[in-house]
């Protein structure tokens, strides 16, 4: 987790950084450290860019067209709209 603290008060926003896949594998989610998102679907592999923040565990997202969209991580999974995403582990 990263956050930030002012005088007593401590804002503490969940790590999103990196892959987040949909079960079947279609949709790929990239949350890149600059704020910065790429989505792929299908063989389409830079379907969606925009940004996104995050406050707590809520991310907000805008598209580079102006789209908004919200989505929020609850028990370590990334819910998108109407998405479910996990984290894809890396094999080490």
């Amino acid at each position: 987790m990263a956050g930030t603290v002012e005088g007593d008060h401590v804002d503490v926003h969940v790590d999103v950084v990196g892959m987040w896949v949909t079960a079947d594998g279609h949709i790929r989610q990239e949350l890149l450290p600059d704020g910065r998102y790429v989505e792929a679907r299908g063989e389409r592999r830079c379907a969606y860019t925009g940004r996104y923040t995050v406050t707590g565990s809520h991310l907000d997202y805008v598209d580079d067209t102006g789209f908004t969209a919200t989505g929020d991580i609850r028990d370590g999974v990334l819910h998108h709209e109407h998405l479910v995403l996990h984290r894809e582990r890396t094999s080490s």
